[in-house]
């Protein structure tokens, strides 16, 4: 179910921009992730095997995500700290659990993003109004990667696409990311069953 919901990725930009636009900086982009601490969104998934899933995304950097997924689903995925966990909420088994550092969301999750690393960066192309990176964590590549698309000139993430280490894509289109205020930790308290 891990690979499922984290292995698509991105889709189209939600706001009709000018067509031409410069590429992007690493050292741009860096900074506008290092500068995202809190924000909320709307979001579309798109898995693997070609489901569609809706929700809201609550993230709180360094190191803490909630994909709160819209009825009839009864997943919730949590990342809180150097856990990642899958909850069904729908069952009384505790939730599935892995490495954070395992997948290749904590690029955006570090507390330091630094997408100049010698080896972080596999692709940073500029199409149209878009900047795409593709990024992987230099020392651990066979954890797979993650497509990220900025939308510019002050940038700002869209979507992404993590491939992960089974080989399964998982893209998720964001709606207007709502920056800055407060979001209470207790959302990222993964249960205990």
């Amino acid at each position: 179910m891990f690979r499922t919901l984290f292995a698509a990725s991105a889709l189209a930009v939600m706001a009709a921009l000018p067509a031409s636009a410069e590429k992007l900086s690493l050292g741009a982009l860096s900074q506008y992730l290092n500068s995202l601490t809190t924000a909320q969104s709307k979001f579309t998934q798109i898995n693997d095997d070609g489901t569609i899933s809706t929700g809201t995304i609550y993230i709180k950097r360094p190191g803490r995500v909630r994909f709160e997924y819209d009825p009839p689903e009864t997943a919730l995925v949590l990342a809180s700290g150097s856990t990642v966990a899958i909850v069904d909420r729908k069952s009384n088994m505790p939730p599935e659990q892995y490495p954070l550092n395992r997948t290749p969301l904590s690029i955006i999750l570090a507390k330091d993003v630094d997408l100049t690393r010698a080896r972080m960066v596999t692709g940073h192309r500029e199409d149209g109004n878009k900047t795409i990176v593709t990024a992987q964590d230099p020392e651990h590549p066979e954890y797979g990667n993650i497509q990220m698309v900025f939308t510019g000139p002050n940038p700002e993430l869209r979507q992404w696409l993590i491939n992960d280490d089974s080989g399964s894509q998982t893209t998720v289109i964001l709606g207007e990311l709502t920056k800055g205020g407060s979001i209470p930790n207790r959302l990222f308290a993964i249960p205990t069953n």
